[in-house]
């Protein structure tokens, strides 16, 4: 069912190419288009649900692309900023800071076969506040992080999307192990 919430939700998928693209070698003006490509994108992720509930057009469809493309966005730009090398040798997320783009990569894995398991007993799980905070610090982390590649000599901008990955992490953290400590009750 191809309606304009589910549409918008296969934007963002489609999207993922480009946004890996433009970071593969990175200069100041394609974080800066990247940056804004980002916030089209996140856009789109808040109107897709929005139109979908206002619309009364929830489709099963929407159900499992939504997560699905945010999982796939987060985890591409992660990745390429890790990887990303500019003019500094230095990549936008190194060192310790890796382990916070892993905590939030590994929760995201072990949450989506969770699911799948608990989908298969019917047992839905819904998405807490806390994780909705989880995703919007995510949000947050990866736009200042790549807005932080186009304005290099704002170096305070790239320390908030690295404060804001670890607070993205440690939520990840929380949200994990309560999605989980759900999940075990319906284990043999």
């Amino acid at each position: 069912m191809l309606t304009l919430p589910n549409l918008l939700t296969l934007s963002r998928i489609f999207a993922v190419p480009l946004l890996v693209a433009l970071l593969w070698r990175p200069a100041p003006l394609d974080y800066a288009i990247t940056f804004v490509l980002y916030c089209i994108v996140g856009i789109t992720d808040y109107f897709d649900g929005y139109l979908a509930r206002a619309q009364g057009q929830i489709s099963r469809l929407g159900q499992f692309l939504d997560p699905i493309a945010d999982k796939i966005m987060v985890a591409a730009v992660l990745i390429m900023l890790i990887s990303s090398r500019k003019a500094n040798p230095e990549p936008e997320i190194a060192g310790l800071h890796i382990v916070a783009a892993l905590i939030i990569l590994l929760r995201e894995i072990i949450v989506s076969g969770l699911r799948e398991y608990l989908a298969s007993l019917q047992v839905s799980v819904p998405v807490s506040q806390l994780a909705k905070w989880k995703t919007t610090f995510q949000l947050v982390a990866l736009g200042a992080l790549i807005l932080g590649g186009a304005v290099p000599h704002l170096p305070w901008v790239h320390l908030v999307g690295l404060a804001s990955l670890w607070a993205a992490a440690l939520l990840t953290l929380v949200t994990g192990w309560d999605y989980l400590r759900i999940g075990m009750k319906h284990m043999d």
